[in-house]
């Protein structure tokens, strides 16, 4: 038996005996094996998005999660794409990061065409989807769920997006992620739903407010350091970070956090 492994699977015939294995041939990398994220590493949590009678709205925390330490407090979810549209994600930042650098090329791209085009909300939202879902189809997904609001295409309407790590994706008045998907989404329904048309700017961002609030109280993984982006017909608007008042008073009577009977 030949012991030495270079000649392992090397065939004999009429006693000639081929030489060891050519690595040459062989790819570069070939002793490293192809590696997927198993699990987003450091994330963000909730997205909430919502349709006003001027436009859309979006708010989200900018507390960046390793595991459960809360380790980066100014982290920006929210980012521009182009004049008239606004992506936010939950999930892992560095996939975050990689799908921002994905859109400024095609922005780009698109700009330097000088075709007379625009992207606008509708096109990003198509085009997120179907990076998404190759990914996936890949076994490499991009840990994240997107939020895409703006101008909906060049004959104007309003449009709110979801698209997350599958390719799934839907449109509606109010949209969440993250934790805010189950505790935030009923607040807005009731809050939104049939007033679309109706919902002042300064009652929306109440709206959000109260609801980025009660997920502060909620979930273990945000922050009360929250942004807000706005689009409507002056354009895209993303605030400074700006910190929400809260009250722990209610603590003390709860058994378990403050009561002891």
């Amino acid at each position: 038996m030949d012991y030495f492994p270079g000649n392992w699977g090397n065939p004999r015939t009429g006693g000639e005996t081929y030489g060891p294995v050519s690595h040459k041939a062989m790819p570069a990398n070939h002793a490293t094996p192809t590696t997927r994220t198993q699990q987003p590493i450091v994330t963000g949590t909730s997205v909430l998005g919502i349709k006003y009678k001027d436009g859309v709205m979006l708010a989200a925390d900018t507390l960046a999660s390793y595991g459960s330490l809360a380790r980066f407090r100014d982290v920006e979810r929210l980012i521009k794409a182009g004049d008239s549209t606004v992506v936010g994600a939950s999930g892992d930042i560095s996939d975050f990061q990689h799908i921002s650098h994905m859109l400024e090329k095609i922005l780009i791209k698109e700009y330097n065409t000088e075709d007379g085009h625009k992207l606008y909300a509708r096109h990003i939202h198509e085009y997120l989807s179907r990076v998404m879902y190759n990914r996936r189809s890949n076994f490499n997904p991009l840990w994240n769920s997107l939020i895409v609001a703006g101008v909906r295409d060049r004959d104007g309407g309003k449009f709110l997006g979801f698209v997350d790590l599958q390719g799934t994706t839907y449109e509606a008045s109010t949209v969440a992620t993250g934790y805010g998907s189950y505790i935030a989404q009923p607040l807005l329904r009731k809050a939104v739903e049939g007033r679309e048309d109706t919902l002042t700017e300064e009652e929306a961002i109440k709206i959000l407010d109260d609801c980025m609030r009660v997920l502060y109280y909620r979930d273990a993984r945000s922050l009360n350091k929250i942004q807000r982006a706005t689009v409507n017909a002056s354009g895209v608007t993303i605030t400074e970070p700006y910190e929400l008042e809260s009250e722990w008073a209610f603590a003390e009577g709860i058994r378990g956090y403050g009561a002891t009977e």
